[in-house]
Order: C-alpha cells, then structure tokens, then sequence
C-alpha cells in the first residue's frame, strides 16, 4: 500500500481520508489555507503544509502550490475527495505526470464524463436512457429557440461543464429563454470557464436518484442506489437508501444498466451515476467521476468503506469487492448539517462553535470536522457535519436520525438541524410522497 498520501482538500471529507488513511497503516499529509491552519483535518493528519490565502484559487485551487507540498513531503498520491479540484483533468493529468498516483480515474475518463454533452452520448451509447434535448452544445440563441419548441416547454437549460445548480435554468415559456439563456451562459463562463450550454426537456416533478460504483481494471460492481430527492435549490439536504419508490424489478434493471455502462468505459474508482426518475422511467443525468458528499449513506447500508477501497484501487488497479459481498438491509439515512439560517434564506451562519456535543448511539454515525471552539469561516461550502442513521425499515432509520438530531447541540452558529427535525416528522416525507421540488413549495419557516 502506499506509505504517504496527500489529501488536496479540507473540513469533513479530508478528516474522513484522514481516517481511511490511518486504518491503512498510510501517513496522511494535510494542506490547508491560512485561515485552516487550526482545522481538524490539519490536526489529524502527521504533517501539514500551508499553500496560501483563503481565497480558494490561492490555494485549495492552486495546483503548484498542492504539487509543491507533494515535493516537499515526498507524498506517493494524492487523493482530492470532492469539490475543488477532484474532477478537474487538467489536475488529474498533472499529478500522474510527476509519477504520482491520482486517487481517482484516469484524466481523459475524468474529461468525457465531466463534460455533460459527452457523457449523455456515451450513455446513451451503452443503452441508458437519456433525456430528450440537445445532442450538442446550443451554438446560439436561435438554436435554443428551436430546439425547445421541438421538445416542448419547460426546458431546463444546464452549463456543459458545470454542476451544483450553477449555470441552470428552468424556462416555462418562449418569451422567458432569451433572458435565461444569456443569464446561463454568463454563469457558466464565470463560475467553469466554459459557456457551453445544452437544453433538455425539464421534469416538473422528478425524483434524484444515483448509483454508487466501484470498479477496477477487470470488474465493476454497484453498492445500491441513493434516493437524493430532497433537494434545495439543486442541493441535496438528505439522502436514503434504499430509494422507497423502486420496485425490486426496476432497481434491478438501474443497477444492471448502470454496471455494463461503467464497464464498457473503463472506469477505475469510485463514481457515481445519477439519473432522474418519473413516472416509473429513469433518464440518465450525469456521472460524477469521485467520492460524493452522501458516500457515508452506503457505507452504514452496505458495510462497505468507499474510501478505503478508493485507495486499494489506487493502488493495485484491482477492486477487491465481489458483488456477492454486497448484501444490503434495512434502511439507511444521511443528513447534512450546514452553518446556515433556513428561517433567512439559508443565509450562512460563520462564528467559533461555543458549546458542541455530538449524537452517538446504537448504529448512529456523524461525519464531520468540529469541535469546542472551532472557527467556522465564511470562505467555504457551509457543510460542517453529516449525520447518518440505519434502521431495521424506513420508520425505525426515521426515528433514530430524529433522535439524533435531538441529541446534536451547537451553540455559537446557527445550522440546519432544526430544518431537518421539521423535514423528517413531515407527513409527506413519511410517506415518501415529494419529488426534488418539494422544499421550494413547502413552508417550513
């Protein structure tokens, strides 16, 4: 295995490679800005080194800086979680090239599944099923215009080489697209760099659903599907597993479909293929070619530890999991817990944590990077922690993430614990009756 790894990240996900790390026997090398130079992640990890300014691209982003450290420390891999740079090519290709170990797949795979356009043909090639719209990037206003009158309104208007909601827009009439579109395009050269767009039919009431993958050189396997449905503004807030709405037949078929597709691309890693699903049809989405944010969800079902095998992959090629051992039961849910104010517009919440006690318990697990006295900057995503709950069923899983929730004190910030109290004891979440534009409709405040 390799005896030192660099993490190229920060908050809960590097102390989670951290832990990973340290069951390998690896030691971790922890980067960090100015402002996290008294982070978790940096306390955990053996050696640290400090790459620049708070300002993202003076850091977290500045790929010199990361290879610098890599010099420094004599780090074997580097390992980016998610965010910042874990799927960006042009790193990916860097790192590889100064004999280092990417932990992750290759540049070119990164490249074609990052760029939407490009992985809806692939999927589409390999027999999943896509979304009505636009075989290619929108070269301009007039091609928008007649490729939504084909397919009919709403569209949904998303930047080629983007994610998180950036650079998307829904339109629900003609007389709405030229001013979204433009807005789109500008989004997307500002936030990716590329204003590439692309059009597809939009779903009024659609449910998220992803795929989690591992795969090696000779074999890909699945660890199940993730319902992410539970979204705001195109950000999940809570994930489940197994998704409540599937079939055992249609599950199969998803799974079955998603497997033979990563296959067929020579995939090596960990990954995630998200589709949308409605009235009983999926459509493929988008492949994130990394480590999710929700990951923890399929651990606790599966028994599974993602990162850890993210590394043995890494390092042998070879995934050493057999679909055999994948045998998931009950019922599994993730919450995130971000520095926000849900009751003024999820406006974030920065400060130092006063008082925080944590829940633990009987199959209760949080992820995170807090403590006593812990800075939270206004420089980052809001995430600060992630409880996850399993059940023997979907009501027992419900009951302990609410106790849990219950147990979850933090002073000093305000977060959404309270939010996901109010979501988790809502009649239409019980019953599983919402799709992801639930939350925009609901008043919880």
């Amino acid at each position: 295995m390799f005896k030192k790894v660099l993490i190229a990240n920060r908050g809960e996900i590097a102390v989670r490679i951290i832990r990973a790390c340290k069951e390998w026997g690896i030691q971790t090398v922890a980067v960090h800005s100015d402002v996290d130079s008294e982070a978790m992640h940096v306390r955990l990890a053996d050696e640290s080194v400090c790459i620049g300014s708070h300002q993202p691209q003076n850091s977290y982003l500045n790929i010199s800086s990361i290879m610098s450290a890599v010099d420094l420390t004599g780090a074997e891999a580097i390992h980016p979680g998610y965010g910042f740079l874990s799927e960006n090519a042009k790193f990916a290709e860097i790192v590889n090239k100064h004999g280092i170990k990417f932990v992750g797949p290759s540049a070119n795979i990164i490249s074609k599944m990052g760029d939407k356009i490009e992985a809806k043909k692939i999927a589409k090639k390999y027999g999943l099923p896509i979304i009505e719209g636009s075989e290619d990037g929108v070269k301009n206003f007039s091609e928008a215009k007649s490729i939504s009158n084909k397919i009919g309104y709403p569209v949904l208007i998303k930047a080629a080489g983007g994610g998180g909601g950036k650079g998307m827009k829904i339109v629900e009439k003609e007389d709405q697209l030229e001013n979204l579109y433009l807005m789109a395009k500008n989004e997307a050269k500002k936030y990716f760099g590329n204003d590439a767009l692309y059009i597809e039919k939009y779903f009024k009431n659609p449910r998220h659903i992803e795929v989690q993958i591992m795969s090696g050189k000779n074999k890909t396997i699945h660890l199940g599907e993730r319902d992410c449905s539970v979204q705001r503004r195109h950000q999940k807030l809570i994930e489940e597993t197994p998704s409540p709405v599937l079939t055992d037949e249609q599950r199969k078929d998803l799974l079955d479909k998603t497997v033979k597709m990563v296959e067929q691309i020579g995939y090596e890693g960990a990954g995630t293929v998200e589709f949308i699903y409605e009235n009983g049809k999926f459509y493929f989405l988008e492949m994130n070619t990394r480590v999710q944010v929700e990951h923890p969800v399929t651990e606790v079902q599966t028994g599974i530890d993602i990162v850890k095998e993210q590394l043995w992959i890494a390092f042998t090629g070879e995934t050493a999991l057999k679909q055999s051992d994948i045998d998931p039961r009950g019922h599994s849910i993730e919450c995130r817990i971000n520095a926000e104010n849900p009751a003024l517009d999820f406006q974030p919440s920065p400060g130092t944590i006063s008082v925080c006690h944590q829940p633990s318990g009987f199959r209760t697990r949080v992820d995170g990077s807090i403590f006593q006295g812990c800075k939270i900057t206004p420089y980052y995503d809001s995430l600060i922690a992630k409880v996850i709950c399993k059940g023997r069923n979907r009501t027992e899983a419900i009951q302990r993430t609410l106790r849990s929730l219950d147990e979850f004190v933090l002073e000093g910030i305000t977060t959404t614990i309270d939010l996901h109290k109010k979501i988790l004891n809502h009649k239409k979440f019980i019953s599983s009756n919402f799709d992801t534009n639930w939350l925009s409709k609901e008043k919880f405040y």
